[in-house]
């Protein structure tokens, strides 16, 4: 049984406090005196008086030690006179009772929740990916939202106020703590909740630009007049992109979200700022434009500009689609606006109006001229009405897309109001940095007007359809779905977050997210990339079965060449996030270089060895090639900006791990899809059927695998989809 403790205990005779006793209390004056404490001076019948008696309290125990005693200086230390010394108040004594009894309304209420999510610096070491999957999270972070269980003894606090006690003051009503958001108010459920608005709509608005190219395909074909409008259709993206396009999605993100968090306006000045200024030089681009449309057709493809016929319709279709670069510009600044206020939606969900406005349009065509192999119209026979019509149509998707945009804009009051006042606000400093982004994305097209050039004529000296730019197109707007979706939607939320690491200086934070983002996407990207190696060809046979077989086949080959690229340039697309956070636009321009260089010379050794026939494909396969050389550097140069860790075991042992999981699951799954092609045929009902076994197959042998080799993305990956289906 313990003995309650004495605080009397080892003092000396008269009270004096001696070596070995407890230490003086807080408070007490020059002469050891202890000022009365209100607390206690409340009358305790239990412990007044417990230990009066005490046998020590006559002796002193240091007078009874020869060292002690010799050594003790009482001439410096003389003791105090007697009757001056004042008894010390007792060290512990118990609180006075409370004049009413506890209200349980007080002491029951539920503490508020800790914030969601793993937290990212944990102690001894500890990843956050690994702590968040062994229950600890859960456990502290959903402690709130069990449902409290109502208190069974309220009813004795409720008869105790009747007793004859003096009543309970009324006491105010605590208000209750927010209940936090469903599936977790925190950093990564905020970055999840966030992909998942933008990848729904990126899923939609892919899913509509299927359907557009389709009818495109089917109202054009897949030979020179198709050729000539993916051109024209191409021109205006790729001068936005050349003069502001590369500055607007790279650096004024972070400009963007630094006028927020810095100016007192909130950054609205700014944007207003930056809108005018984009408007005004893109009005001065597209004017510019149409004056030399000609040229331009030139410089995309001299196989189409020497053919007359086809240049005829090429730079009709071009004067047609170049306006739009105004709008595309117009919603681009506008997205970012939202993006830079937390708003993420918009930008991902408007462009399925352009095209639906587009597919409504080519549907008119097809309503009215047939299909390409009903009308065999060719670029010497489509009439100038359909010309116009089609030009007319694709114009409008744009400004519809763009005026889609104020709504949203409005909703979270932003108000635009032109302003002209650029000099001395920051936008010169955006500016410079927006000039190596224009260098880096001119020196990307430069690799992409090869490729256009040699893609054409290999079209044409080949002299069978889907051969051509056109098939490479449509292969490549597959291939990129995967991206614009996964890849895209997850950075998209990280940037901003990533900006505001960097701008704090705050390097481990750059490393987490960047590292986050690069795992994340590839639980979706590497098995899709496999999809696409082995059922690359059913799939084109099924989606462009309208523009012929042999021409469906070969856009089929054309992705399966593109198929694995998509890894290394998914990984590009997240590595040069980082570079752009720290406001570096500079190594991302020489590291496309290297890539646009790589592309180019691989597509023209292609172009010079391949029959034309098989060009295209070694094209397509040049391009991932390319990215992966530009991985290499790119991941170097990173490592070093933040200080020799970019995280790089744990990203490339992910990585590794889920293609060892896709390979069998490949080899099978394309195994099955060619043995269904080679026994149904290659028509619309066996390319479905060989998709769609073989698919099945692919993705439930990846899933199995990846289960069994305990990859933890993957595990998070299906454990959130549970959370949200209430499993």
């Amino acid at each position: 049984m313990n003995a309650p403790y004495d605080g009397d205990r080892g003092q000396g005779a008269g009270g004096a406090a001696s070596p070995g006793g407890p230490p003086v209390p807080p408070g007490a004056g020059q002469d050891g005196s202890v000022p009365p404490d209100p607390y206690l001076q409340q009358p305790d019948p239990y412990l007044q008086h417990a230990y009066d008696d005490d046998p020590y309290r006559a002796q002193d125990l240091t007078a009874q030690d020869p060292v002690d005693e010799a050594l003790y200086d009482r001439a410096a230390h003389p003791p105090p006179p007697p009757g001056t010394y004042q008894e010390p108040a007792p060290l512990y004594q118990q609180p006075p009772p409370a004049p009413y009894a506890p209200d349980p309304r007080i002491w029951a209420q539920t503490p508020p929740p800790e914030p969601a999510g793993p937290s990212r610096h944990l102690p001894y070491g500890d990843r956050p990916a690994t702590t968040q999957f062994v229950g600890v999270d859960d456990l502290v972070t959903r402690a709130s939202d069990d449902r409290q269980e109502p208190d069974a003894f309220a009813h004795l606090f409720r008869d105790q106020e009747g007793s004859g006690k003096p009543p309970v003051p009324p006491q105010p009503e605590p208000a209750p703590a927010p209940a936090p958001a469903k599936g977790g108010g925190g950093k990564v459920s905020g970055l999840l909740k966030s992909s998942a608005v933008m990848a729904a709509g990126t899923l939609v608005s892919r899913l509509t630009g299927f359907v557009r190219s389709l009818v495109i395909t089917a109202a054009l074909g897949a030979a020179m007049l198709g050729d000539s409008f993916t051109i024209a259709y191409t021109l205006p993206t790729m001068i936005y992109i050349l003069t502001v396009g590369g500055g607007l999605n790279s650096v004024f993100v972070p400009q963007l979200v630094r006028a927020m968090k810095d100016d007192e306006d909130g950054g609205e000045a700014f944007a207003n700022r930056l809108l005018t200024l984009v408007m005004v030089a893109l009005g001065l681009i597209v004017a510019a434009a149409v004056l030399v449309a000609p040229v331009l057709i030139q410089l995309m493809s001299s196989t189409i500009a020497d053919d007359v016929a086809a240049n005829s319709v090429a730079v009709t279709f071009a004067r047609y689609c170049l306006p739009t670069i105004f709008f595309m510009g117009v919603h681009v600044v506008m997205g970012q606006i939202l993006n830079a206020r937390g708003k993420f939606g918009a930008m991902m969900w408007t462009p399925v109006l352009n095209n639906i406005v587009m597919i409504i349009t080519f549907g008119l065509f097809i309503w009215v001229y047939g299909t390409s192999a009903e009308s065999q119209m060719g670029v010497d026979t489509i009439p100038p009405e359909g010309v116009r019509l089609l030009g007319i149509g694709t114009l409008l998707g744009l400004v519809v897309q763009a005026l889609a945009m104020i709504p949203y804009l409005r909703e979270t009051g932003f108000r635009f109001r032109p302003r002209f006042d650029w000099k001395g606000h920051g936008l010169g400093k955006t500016v410079k940095l927006a000039k190596w982004t224009v260098l880096f994305v001119l020196a990307n097209q430069a690799g992409v007007l090869v490729v256009t050039q040699l893609a054409t004529a290999a079209g044409k000296l080949s002299g069978k359809d889907g051969t051509g730019f056109l098939a490479y197109s449509n292969a490549q707007l597959i291939w990129g779905m995967p991206q614009a979706i996964i890849t895209v939607s997850v950075m998209a939320a990280l940037l901003p977050r990533i900006s505001r690491a960097a701008h704090d200086n705050d390097p481990g934070a750059v490393r987490d997210d960047i590292s986050q983002g690069l795992r994340n996407s590839a639980v979706a990207i590497v098995p899709v990339a496999f999809t696409f190696l082995a059922l690359g060809l059913p799939m084109c046979t099924l989606l462009y079965a309208s523009s012929g077989t042999e021409a469906a086949r070969s856009m089929g080959f054309i992705l399966m060449a593109f198929a694995l690229g998509l890894i290394p340039y998914s990984v590009q697309y997240v590595v040069l996030r980082g570079f752009y956070a720290y406001e570096d636009t500079r190594t991302p321009f020489y590291n496309t270089v290297i890539v646009a260089a790589v592309n180019a010379a691989a597509s023209a050794l292609c172009y010079v060895v391949l029959p034309a026939r098989w060009a295209v494909v070694g094209m397509a396969f040049s391009y991932g090639l390319a990215y992966a050389v530009g991985v290499g550097v790119a991941w170097r140069r990173l490592r070093n900006r933040l200080g020799g860790d970019l995280d790089g075991a744990h990203i490339v042992r992910t990585y590794a791990r889920l293609c060892m999981a896709a390979v069998p699951a490949a080899l099978v799954g394309g195994a099955v899809g060619f043995g269904i092609l080679e026994l149904v045929g290659t028509g619309a009902l066996g390319s479905l059927a060989a998709l769609i076994c073989g698919g099945v197959l692919l993705l439930g042998i990846f899933f199995v695998a990846a289960k069994k080799m305990r990859i933890e993305e993957v595990n998070g990956l299906v454990g959130m989809v549970r959370g949200r289906l209430g499993r």
